[in-house]
């Protein structure tokens, strides 16, 4: 028996889950130091980065794309409402994102190692790029004519001169993760919940990356072309990632392993894998039992 198939024995028990939960605690929380740590080895380079918004506002402009001032301005009909955008920018962003990934590694143990895969090699990929092409955002650029909305009303994650923002790399403009990870967010959720009894409202899910969209144009946080470019870097990703084969409960719950999960070390025979959930025989209706004993 292959260890698709094998129960979880005493090596699959409370410790063996405590250690892969501390695992994958120590991979995320490591991941994201290292991206913290390396967008930061660009703040420095002003002037590079505000020639390329330059060219990303005249290429937007050549593309016939909507200014992203036609957003900002429905926001600013309200103090409440540019408010509410600064605030979904500055406070969603990583806890949704959390949460996604915490109901996917108790609920969906296959589909969490997929999308964990897919944002790193998402993330990593975005990391590339922001090293290599700082962009100034729209909000810093003066022919965009946009308001820092941020600043001027709040809250916002940043501080006012990019240069002594110890905390943020507010030229790691393109591409855009809030919009990437929104994005697999929405895809991710409707892969998972595709067979559940909620299935039908999964398209919902979809109103997380537009308005996430909304927000970080409206805001001048990012042009347009860092959405399309995180969507493009995304889709990659998606492509690269093979997507998890599992079968799953009427309540959509995985009831086993994504089969390349051995990418990551795969289980010896007799444990279960990362993110496995055992695949126990059902037990037989009464009718069948009589019948197999004939």
């Amino acid at each position: 028996m292959t260890s698709h198939t094998t129960p979880a024995g005493p090596a699959g028990g409370p410790r063996a889950a405590r250690r892969r939960l501390i695992r994958e605690l120590l991979l995320v929380v490591g991941f994201f130091a290292v991206y913290k740590a390396g967008r930061l080895l660009s703040t420095d380079r002003t002037g590079e980065a505000f020639r390329n918004a330059d060219r990303i506002w005249d290429a937007e402009r050549a593309l016939h794309l909507p200014g992203e001032g036609a957003v900002q301005r429905l926001l600013l009909h309200g103090d409440a409402l540019v408010t509410t955008a600064n605030t979904y920018y500055a406070v969603v962003h990583f806890p949704a994102t959390a949460l996604f990934l915490i109901w996917l590694y108790i609920r969906r143990p296959a589909h969490y190692l997929w999308t964990r895969r897919v944002l790193a090699v998402l993330t990593a990929a975005a990391l590339v790029l922001h090293l290599a092409y700082p962009l100034a955002p729209p909000r810093m650029l003066p022919v965009a004519r946009l308001v820092d909305t941020g600043q001027v009303y709040g809250p916002t994650v940043y501080r006012a001169a990019p240069d002594t923002d110890t905390l943020a790399n507010q030229f790691a403009a393109m591409p855009s993760l809030h919009f990437g990870w929104a994005l697999m967010l929405a895809v991710g959720m409707i892969v998972a919940t595709r067979g559940a009894k909620v299935s039908r409202w999964r398209l919902l899910w979809l109103l997380h990356p537009v308005v996430t969209l909304l927000v970080i144009v409206g805001t001048a946080n990012h042009y347009w072309l860092d959405a399309i470019v995180a969507a493009a870097l995304l889709g990659s990703a998606l492509l690269l990632v093979p997507r998890p084969r599992v079968a799953s409960d009427r309540d959509g719950t995985d009831t086993g392993r994504d089969p390349g999960a051995d990418a990551d070390g795969g289980a010896k025979s007799g444990e279960s894998a990362e993110g496995a959930v055992p695949a126990f025989p059902r037990p037989k209706s009464a009718a069948a039992a009589v019948g197999a004993g004939k």
